[in-house]
């Protein structure tokens, strides 16, 4: 019998390698995004993660889509269709909803406090503190409500920045409706219930003026007949004109088309504090009022004001940057090529441009490119950042709008119905994921056709 020897058979052997990939999260740059705004969302969305190391610190865990804020105040959109979910990148990024308090900088971490309350069972005042270290950092922290340390604002008003916000304005509205319904009201205290006060005429002022507007004269005029009629709202701003920025043209259609709509403008006045359902006004004395809105303007982030070693513009409310968004030291003007600042806490250097969504949007879209291709070629040399001037649009109320742009623009300034076209297409074309450009013009048309809900819950 033949007999094969086994070891005869046997394939020659070949070592064995292990391979790694350039993506595999050992390998990867880590990079650390503060903040969850225009800034920080967008970047989200446009980085590579196959290349990078992503983490994002955010007390929020969502992208509030500010634009439309004003419409869920009163319940023309629903809160859910002005916010996108952070954790829709999860697993691929890693997401905490946390503070940023501080930077160090020598040893390339951040120290951030959970903006989650303390478990039930834990003794601690606060939460336990952490940190999180970085090889590339992105500030995009976003600035807080500006209130000119006036007294009583902020206990008493209501500011339009989050969602949270929007549902709270939404509650007290209906809440003042229904408290002026009671029959032991007297007339005097159901005008003030329902004396509604926006303290700034900018476009978010404007915006909330002209959709509480379209509340009051559709919704509340079948439902709260006699009460609609007692209703009344004012702007106030200490500028001699609302909506500055905006071409004279546009701004005097603004005031005729408000003057029309009996929403009384009062500009060239002055708050001098604010108490429990009354404000004190310079020009006028004692105002009660119902609810008061207050949108004027911006006020620096605590961890921007905690930044010293860094150049900040004149108030030190955001950090300086050069034309590729990279952050510049305060002592020797150098640039630092692993760290950029954007969005509303950040202006680059001797083009100082505004603190809005749309250039937040268009710097992180810029700097996602710029990330995306470093981590191909750390050597490459980008272009300058460059803002692209889209136009600025205000909604009057009453299916009017009104919107502003460069005299060079194909499509001047325009107003009325064209404008207010221009301003829905406008925000249903930002709108960031399938889902919301689905609900936004869905909640349109159904408030169209069968009105707002004006239940309290």
């Amino acid at each position: 019998m033949l007999r094969v020897r086994l070891s005869s058979c046997r394939q020659p052997y070949t070592p064995s390698f292990r391979h790694f990939s350039s993506s595999r999260p050992h390998q990867k740059q880590r990079l650390v995004i503060i903040g969850s705004g225009w800034g920080g969302y967008p970047l989200l969305r446009g980085v590579d993660k196959k290349h990078w190391d992503v983490t994002v610190v955010s007390p929020t865990n969502y992208f509030n889509f500010t634009p439309l804020l004003a419409s869920c105040a009163v319940g023309t959109l629903e809160f859910r269709s002005a916010i996108e979910p952070v954790r829709r990148y999860t697993p691929q990024v890693t997401a905490y909803q946390a503070w940023c308090d501080s930077i160090d900088w020598t040893r390339r971490v951040i120290e951030c406090t959970p903006a989650t309350p303390s478990p039930p069972w834990s003794d601690k005042s606060e939460p336990d503190k952490f940190t999180l270290r970085w090889d590339k950092l992105v500030i995009a922290a976003g600035a807080y409500s500006q209130t000119f340390g006036i007294p009583g604002v902020k206990e008493h008003a209501h500011f339009l920045k989050d969602v949270k916000d929007a549902r709270a304005i939404r509650t007290r509205i209906l809440e003042c409706f229904e408290q002026a319904m009671q029959p032991t009201m007297s007339d005097v205290e159901r005008r003030n219930l329902l004396n509604f006060c926006i303290v700034g005429g900018g476009p978010t002022g404007v915006e909330f003026a002209a959709e509480l507007h379209d509340l009051l004269h559709a919704e509340f005029a079948v439902h709260y007949p006699s009460l609609a009629k007692l209703a009344k709202i004012t702007i106030y701003d200490v500028a001699p004109s609302i909506l500055g920025s905006f071409n004279r043209n546009l701004v005097e259609y603004a005031e005729k088309t408000f003057s029309r709509d009996g929403i009384s403008i009062l500009t060239s006045h002055h708050v001098e504090r604010v108490e429990a359902g009354k404000m004190f006004v310079k020009q006028q004395g004692e105002v009660p009022f119902g609810l008061l809105v207050w949108s004027t303007g911006l006020a620096p982030n605590p961890l921007i004001s905690s930044i010293t070693h860094l150049k900040k513009d004149v108030g030190a409310k955001s950090l300086l940057t050069n034309d590729h968004l990279n952050v510049i030291g305060a002592t020797d003007g150098a640039a630092d090529p692993d760290v950029w600042a954007i969005g509303d806490c950040a202006q680059i250097t001797g083009a100082i441009l505004p603190a809005t969504a749309q250039v937040a949007n268009q710097k992180a879209r810029y700097l996602a490119k710029i990330l995306n291709k470093l981590a191909r070629n750390p050597d490459h040399q980008a272009q300058p950042f460059k803002f692209e001037n889209q136009g600025s649009l205000a909604y009057l109320g009453n299916w009017k709008a009104i919107y502003d742009t460069d005299k060079d623009k194909l499509l001047g300034p325009e107003s009325g119905r064209v404008a207010w076209l221009l301003w829905r297409s406008a925000y249903f074309t930002m709108t960031l994921s399938l889902r919301n450009k689905i609900l936004v013009p869905m909640y349109w048309f159904l408030n169209w056709i069968f009105g707002r809900d004006i239940t309290r819950f």
